[in-house]
């Protein structure tokens, strides 16, 4: 086995991965009986999910558990319509309800502190249908398979002794997976926003567009902000308020509503649909489809955004699932983690002594 490069070498690589690791457990899944012998279970998952924080917060998200709720509509463009037949890209004002969110499983994390910001939304259109979208800033998933992912999440739970990962265990997993290794040089290397009003967000999985006329094309989706990108310095992480994303949020939302660019990245032939952890080729073309506005914010303990499970499974007409094994088992553990909070919700579960309307999902 060929030694990890000296990228993986040094402590701060293992903690950087273990962060994300931490940061995207609840929003990668698989059903049950997928793998043998040993099989892979959304329980089994979970369990390792939740295994990754050293304290549990029942009634709260088990990642991304700390966030805000927000509001707004889509605006649906043109190109988006000769793409999809997907309503909201007919209409200028299909309402949306949000979750703007940092990673890790405390839901008293330090906001400027998260390597990994997230956007999840629900649009609704006239017809009622729905179409349920998760992203993060990362612009590729950390490994290529759920078996992967499995193993990286357990690879990353802390030690008990240390409190921390273990850095040889971590180095251990990497050795064997080099697109792990991709992803930990972005995790070490790329600039962190100083809001999420600035930061982009992808779907990072494929998915398929029909048009009118039955014409399918493969895409990956982000949302690209209208927002001027800032770069936030490591001393001004260290120096900001717990709530410094949030507060930054509610403050710029006040002065005018917020926006973002749906942009869709169209498949070639060349392109693999089916691994979220390799980036397609910077020259494929990209369509402007529609424009996210976001206008209100709300406490994700009594926000609209509570008890919603983001399950980007849950698409309209005229988008359908590609053939991407991660995304197309994904609803099982969100399932299992929507259960399991709204179980603890209901024996009136608390949080280190906050009102149960606090137990935000």
């Amino acid at each position: 086995m060929p030694a990890p490069p000296a990228v993986f070498r040094r402590t701060g690589a293992y903690v950087a991965i273990a962060a994300v690791v931490a940061t995207v457990g609840g929003a990668f899944a698989w059903t049950a009986g997928w793998l043998t012998p040993e099989r892979l279970t959304a329980t089994r998952m979970t369990d390792a999910i939740e295994a990754t924080s050293t304290t549990p917060y029942p009634g709260f998200r088990r990642a991304h558990a700390k966030g805000i709720c927000v509001g707004g509509h889509f605006e649906g463009a043109p190109e988006g319509a000769a793409l999809s037949r997907a309503q909201v890209f007919a209409h200028a004002g299909t309402p949306l309800v949000g979750r703007m969110s940092i990673g890790g499983g405390s839901p008293y994390g330090l906001d400027a502190q998260a390597r990994v910001r997230s956007m999840a939304l629900v649009l609704t259109a006239a017809d009622g249908s729905e179409w349920r979208m998760a992203m993060n800033s990362f612009p590729f998933f950390g490994v290529a398979s759920a078996q992967a992912f499995f193993e990286q999440t357990r690879a990353s739970a802390p030690d008990p002794t240390t409190g921390k990962p273990d850095p040889e265990r971590m180095a251990a997993f990497a050795a064997q997976h080099p697109e792990a290794q991709r992803f930990a040089a972005w995790a070490k290397s790329a600039p962190w926003s100083d809001s999420f009003a600035n930061t982009a967000y992808n779907g990072i999985h494929a998915y398929r567009f029909i048009n009118g006329d039955g014409e399918t094309q493969l895409v990956r989706w982000s949302m690209r902000p209208q927002t001027p990108f800032v770069e936030m310095s490591a001393a001004q992480r260290e120096a900001a308020e717990d709530n410094y994303l949030q507060d930054d949020l509610r403050t710029r939302l006040d002065a005018g509503p917020l926006r973002w660019d749906m942009v869709v990245t169209l498949a070639t032939a060349d392109d693999d649909a089916s691994d979220p952890s390799t980036p397609w080729p910077d020259d494929r073309e990209q369509v402007v489809v529609g424009t996210v506005v976001l206008t209100s914010a709300q406490d994700q303990a009594t926000g609209a955004c509570r008890d919603l499970n983001f399950d980007p499974t849950v698409v309209p007409a005229g988008v359908a699932l590609s053939d991407d094994p991660i995304l197309d088992a994904r609803a099982a553990v969100y399932a299992q983690s929507f259960d399991r909070r709204q179980r603890e919700v209901a024996r009136g579960a608390d949080v280190a002594g906050t009102p149960r309307a606090e137990g935000a999902r």
